[in-house]
């Protein structure tokens, strides 16, 4: 069953459904653009792999006032060997957990360079003086100051976003072609809006190629079964909806449940 959404579904946007969609749209993305520029061009999904520590909230240090030496020797201790340790701290180790970062490359088939780099953003991208925050900001001023092209998609509302696009938009789609310097193409659209076709360049003589992203968005919401996945009875997750949109939203979901025999419950 379809989205009660036009276009993004602001309910994919929740942290614990994120990763999931975020992988099958990606895939999905590689396998449209695989179809469109064959056999002139390869279209690889990269995957770069971040160790980061994972914040625990409320973690103590705890000191205690004194530790006694025992021997781990079976010889029976002479006198004066037992002493007072200098008293150390005790702290909890460090958690770790691996971040993978996928995005898609196309190569000239010919000589295997890159000629366009796409990524569709994450939480990890998006968090203020985050690591993967900084590597994303690195990666794109390489790549903008680079020969190939470079394209961004940012299907989440939250999260801090370049000067350029900030504010103007739920969502969008950023084009920065290799060795034009200005101005960038961008496709801007809310949460009322379809997502747009927008055009992904290669190298000369051949010509852009255009990515449907909704047809892409629906494919990936129907095989992923994103209907019966998502709870449509509570507000869809941060940064709260304007009330004009909430108020549409509520309705589009009444109509939707309504369709399928349910009813709106959450609060």
């Amino acid at each position: 069953m379809p989205s009660p959404f036009p276009g993004m579904d602001p309910y994919l946007e929740e942290p614990s459904r994120w990763g999931g969609f975020h992988s099958r749209f990606i895939n999905s993305i590689s396998d449209t653009l695989t179809q469109l520029v064959s056999p002139h061009f390869l279209v690889e999904i990269e995957e770069t792999v971040y160790i980061t520590a994972v914040d625990r909230p409320g973690e103590r240090w705890v000191a205690p006032d004194v530790y006694v030496a025992a021997s781990s020797s079976t010889e029976a201790p002479r006198a004066g060997m037992t002493a007072t340790v200098t008293t150390p701290t005790l702290i909890e180790p460090v958690d770790y957990e691996e971040v993978r970062d996928r995005h898609i490359d196309i190569y000239d088939a010919e000589n295997r360079t890159v000629v366009t780099t796409l990524e569709v953003l994450s939480p990890f991208n998006k968090a203020a003086g985050a690591k993967g925050r900084r590597a994303f900001v690195q990666k794109r001023k390489t790549v903008m100051a680079s020969k190939t092209h470079w394209i961004e998609i940012d299907l989440l509302r939250a999260g801090e976003r370049p000067k350029e696009v900030a504010g103007k938009s739920a969502y969008y789609a950023l084009l920065k072609r290799s060795q034009v310097p200005r101005p960038y193409l961008v496709w801007l659209f809310d949460l009322r809006d379809i997502l747009p076709t927008i055009a992904v360049p290669l190298r000369p003589p051949f010509e852009d190629v255009p990515l449907n992203l909704q047809a892409i968005l629906t494919t990936v919401y129907t095989r992923g079964n994103y209907a019966a996945k998502l709870d449509y009875a509570n507000p869809p997750p941060p940064p709260r909806l304007r009330p004009a949109d909430a108020n549409w939203a509520a309705e589009r979901i009444q109509v939707w449940l309504a369709a399928q025999g349910q009813t709106a419950t959450g609060g």
